[in-house]
């Protein structure tokens, strides 16, 4: 790099930066780094210039090797003459700040030669005037500079620096609120988790520490604290624009640049005129009060006044983090873990149990207070009216990986598609956290003080983890996710709150988590008296080791009742807060996902990203076309299945289609249907030019905030982009209807599939679509004429079927159940006529039983059919009008297939359009001939009997007709 150069000009038109990926907008100064183009072959293309902001390439020189050309004076810089006296200026103050880095760097530690992934370096300072006031006033250069430094990277932690030995409720020298934000920013600086931890460590073991560590843990982990602000990024644009005299629009074009509201408020303060702190004095003890004064307040005015307090004592760094603690994250990459471990090694388990920082911080104090050993396990145990995180699942994909995890066998449980809760009952007291140890809102659990005492009457004080969901009282099922709203819940007359309890974490004041999940079970099935439709045990079987056969029945079972899915746990666990070790089933994990529900959808628009995807459109809402009225339809928003190279196409592909309309919805297209809460930042120009994208999901689900007839997608993602389709070939209003009324039928398991299965994994069919069920051909002649859909060389690699028994459960059926299955096949002498298969080549099944029952067109030991020969599968009634005549035997279900594999029906009195070129095709009647004599004679219309049309959906192609016709 001996040839590097650098040079300066004024941006011609609108790029991106190298380092940040922010614009450089037209007409903004950019420094540009310039290096010889090895793959040019003139002279006058040989270099390659990469564009930064200033301050940016400045950054960037903080990371590079010694000796590596940098920017050390103007004399450096090409075309420095072309800068403007304030650009000139602004340069030399970045030389002259990485001048002064450099030096400090020199006279510190040594400054490592490794590469730019090692630790950028080994002294931070941290201590700010409370420490400098306590060194020597003739104390040497290097011991001030000693003493005001922390050292992250020593490894001498078996030294033992004097520790704090209680919290202090006064606020110490170490209190300052500059002291916190020095610590976070030197958090963030860090990379390895472990540095991090060794930065609260350090800073605890400073020489005369005397800082209140309770609420600097509390500070540390927002997350962990309860307490609401109500304020958005928007509003907090707003309230501070107001306070400052600022310009809000500027300020949230930034936003929406950057990503980081925290960032535009303290750089847009730094910048106004208005009166303010040239220095902070606030302390940590000042700034909780403060937030949790801002609980109280709702309304604008007083929020506004309330900002305006601390705004006025704080710089814009205070700020920085003040505003980032609102929205609890102060964007260090640090979870409770990396934080807590730094003040005792055994303090994030102890947290995770007890979820009480206060009584964790206190143990962890008088452990070290004691002279204890650092690494001791610290002993602290679930407590009541302290909620501690759920224990959780992971994706189980195979029948394998559950036997594999659950040794010991497992209790397979329903899936409850409700709300986690998790409820302390001390006394007569009850107190109902959420899955992210919220408080519940009332309305849902209200009831439940009447019932738990009847359901544990010889309970006392107890903690139970449980699921609440409204379930049907006349059906006793439980209703779709989302209807515990107060206002869903006014929508169902015959529905009630129920509680299913699966777990027991303390009982009688005495804590369960130490004792495996039979002794649990067993406690909650012998104390507990179910409340039917209000206290309920959750629903569960005993699964042994081993038994996969019984395990796949259950899956299949609770996907065809419409479940969520199966928790699958070993009998031996314990209770682990926080930890995955239970496993979850879903469909949309079984068979690499091929058996969740899809929809090819258009994007109509999308939504700024926030944080490292600020700036970019990163969130997309997807829809469809509806023909009957012309407008596109809101289905789901998806920010899921791109990766950051993905998105950068994306955006570039996209950015001349959208139009930023800054999700005002006075600013809708008249083509879009799109509720107000849901109206993006951008919107397709033309939606005819819209791209499709295959959207995949948990299930289709029901949603008021969507047009699309309310169907939405739950748990949304990208699998596949399809370049293939447009507008008119993605997925409509109609076939989306049609996709979720199929997704809610059941399935074509067999459940006589027994432990013999040849295949060793847990394999699924797809279900592509939902057809109604083949229909039965009425008549004996056409048994041998009913055949799966053959290729060449099919016959070689379909064998016949086994001449051997039916299975044991087969054998064990009713004769009524017998003679059912006979009079639906309608069975020849020479040869049964089979069902199709619903999964056709891709069926999941290998027993010879169900082989011999069902039909499997295209069953080769090859790649199923591509896309298009499914597309035609499906439409082969397409630019067929048939006419059924009313005394057709099942007329309503013959019509559904004529109008779900692509044909059109024509009713008697409108049987030939006169506007249309399209006659009528087919004439099917039933014994009454004088309806079909009524149909207008066509050069087409062929009269057929009805079993042409059961022929031509069983075979799924058109048939010929000269043996049908009439």
């Amino acid at each position: 790099m001996a040839n590097v150069r650098f040079g300066v000009d004024y941006a011609k038109r609108v790029s991106n930066c190298k380092k940040c990926k922010q614009q450089l907008g037209k007409g903004e100064m950019r420094v540009a780094k310039i290096t010889p183009n090895p793959f040019a072959s003139d002279a006058d293309s040989a270099d390659m210039r990469q564009y930064f902001h200033a301050q940016c390439v400045f950054e960037t020189f903080n990371r590079v090797r010694a000796g590596t050309k940098t920017i050390e004076s103007a004399a450096d810089v090409e075309a420095w003459s072309d800068l403007t006296d304030d650009d000139k200026k602004k340069m030399l103050d970045l030389i002259a700040e990485r001048e002064k880095k450099a030096g400090a760097k020199k006279g510190g530690t040594k400054a490592k030669a490794d590469d730019a992934k090692k630790k950028q370096s080994t002294m931070i300072d941290f201590v700010g005037g409370a420490s400098k006031a306590k060194a020597p006033a003739d104390s040497s250069d290097a011991k001030d500079e000693k003493s005001d430094k922390l050292d992250i990277s020593s490894s001498s932690t078996s030294s033992t620096p004097s520790s704090p030995s209680k919290t202090t409720t006064s606020a110490g020298s170490y209190d300052s609120w500059s002291e916190f934000c020095k610590l976070c920013d030197l958090i963030a600086s860090v990379s390895k988790y472990t540095d991090k931890s060794a930065a609260v460590e350090k800073f605890l073991a400073q020489p005369g520490f005397d800082g209140d560590v309770y609420l600097l843990m509390k500070l540390l982990l927002p997350g962990a604290d309860h307490r609401v602000y109500n304020l958005k990024e928007k509003q907090l644009i707003k309230l501070f624009a107001n306070i400052f005299a600022l310009d809000a629009d500027e300020m949230t074009d930034h936003f929406n640049q950057c990503g980081d509201v925290s960032d535009t408020i303290s750089e847009f303060v730094g910048k106004s005129a208005s009166k303010r702190a040239q220095e902070s004095a606030l302390t940590i003890q000042e700034v909780d009060e403060w937030l949790d004064e801002l609980t109280k307040f709702t309304r604008d005015n007083d929020q506004q006044k309330h900002l305006a307090k601390i705004a006025k004592k704080s710089t814009p760094s205070d700020l920085l983090y003040v505003i980032r603690l609102i929205k609890k994250d102060l964007r260090i990459n640090a979870g409770a873990k990396h934080i807590l471990e730094g003040l005792n090694s055994s303090a994030y388990q102890a947290f995770q149990a007890s979820r009480d920082l206060r009584t964790v911080v206190d143990k962890a104090l008088a452990q070290k207070g004691t002279s204890g050993s650092p690494g001791k396990q610290m002993s602290i145990s679930i407590k009541l009216g302290v909620p501690v995180l759920p224990m959780l699942a992971e994706a189980c994909r195979s029948v394998e990986q559950a036997m594999k995890r659950c040794p010991n066998g497992m209790y397979s449980e329903i899936k409850y598609d409700g709300e986690r809760v998790q409820l302390h009952k001390h006394g007569d007291t009850f107190t109902y956290y959420s899955r992210s140890l919220k408080p519940v809102q009332r309305h849902k659990v209200e009831l439940f003080a009447e019932f738990i005492p009847k359901a544990f009457p010889g309970g006392g004080d107890l903690i139970l983890d449980a699921e609440v969901l409204m379930i049907d009282t006349n059906t006793g099922k439980p209703l779709p996710f989302g209807t515990l709203g107060v206002h869903k819940k006014q929508k169902f007359d015959d529905a009630v709150v129920c509680l299913f309890v699966f777990d027991c974490l303390l009982f009688k004041g005495e804590s369960l988590m130490d004792r495996p999940l039979k002794e649990r079970k067993d406690i909650l099935e012998k104390h507990m008296t179910e409340i039917p439709n209000h206290v309920m045990l959750s629903n569960y079987e005993l699964i042994d080791h081993g038994d996969k056969a019984k395990l796949k029945k259950m899956i299949f079972k609770a996907i065809d009742e419409g479940l969520e899915g199966l928790v699958l746990k070993d009998t031996k666990s314990i209770y682990e807060p926080g930890k995955r070790h239970w496993l979850k089933v879903k469909k949309d994990y079984l068979e690499e996902g091929k058996m969740a529900d899809t929809a090819d959808l258009l994007v109509l628009g999308a939504y700024y990203g926030t944080g490292n995807k600020g700036g970019t459109m990163s969130v997309f809402l997807m829809g469809v076309h509806d023909p009957s009225s012309g407008k596109f339809l809101t289905v789901t928003k998806c920010g899921n299945g791109h990766d950051d190279a993905q998105l950068e196409r994306i955006n570039k592909q996209l950015s001349s289609k959208m139009t930023k309309i800054s999700k005002d919805a006075d600013k809708l297209p008249s083509w879009f249907k799109c509720s107000r809460s849901l109206v993006p930042d951008f919107v397709m120009k033309d939606p005819k030019q819209a791209v499709v994208w295959e959207i995949t999901g948990a299930e289709f689900s029901k949603s008021e905030n969507h047009t699309a007839d309310g169907v939405s997608i739950r748990f949304p993602r990208v699998t596949r982009i399809r370049d293939d389709k447009d507008w008119q070939s993605a997925t409509n209003l109609n076939e989306l209807k049609k996709l979720y009324n199929a997704s809610k039928e059941k399935t074509d398991f067999d459940s006589s599939a027994s432990s013999e299965d040849s295949s060793s994994e847990f394999l699924f069919g797809v279900r592509k679509r939902k057809a109604p069920p083949v229909p039965d051909t009425d008549s004996d002649e056409k048994d041998d004429d009913i055949k799966p859909q053959s290729t060449k060389n099919d016959s070689d690699d379909q064998p016949s079927p086994p001449k051997k028994a039916k299975n044991e459960s087969d054998q064990q059926s009713s004769p009524q159940k017998k003679a059912n299955k006979e009079s639906d096949l309608q069975t020849s002498p020479r040869k049964k006529a089979k069902k199709e298969c619903r999964y056709g080549a891709s069926c999941y099944q290998k027993n010879p039983a169900h082989r011999e029952q069902f039909s499997h067109p295209n069953d080769k030991n090859t790649k199923a059919a591509s896309s298009n020969d499914e597309d035609e599968e499906k439409s082969f009634f397409a630019n067929q009008l048939i006419f059924l005549s009313a005394d057709v035997p099942d007329r309503k279900t013959l019509a559904r297939y004529v109008v779900y594999y692509g044909g059109d029906l024509v009713d008697l009195p409108d049987a030939v359009d006169p506007e249309q070129d399209d006659d009528v095709t087919f004439v099917l009647n039933g014994n009454n001939d004088k309806a079909a004599a009524d149909v207008p004679e066509s050069k087409r219309a062929k009269k057929v009997s009805v079993d042409w049309l059961k022929d031509c959906v069983k075979e799924r192609k058109l048939l010929t007709v000269k043996k049908y016709l009439l």
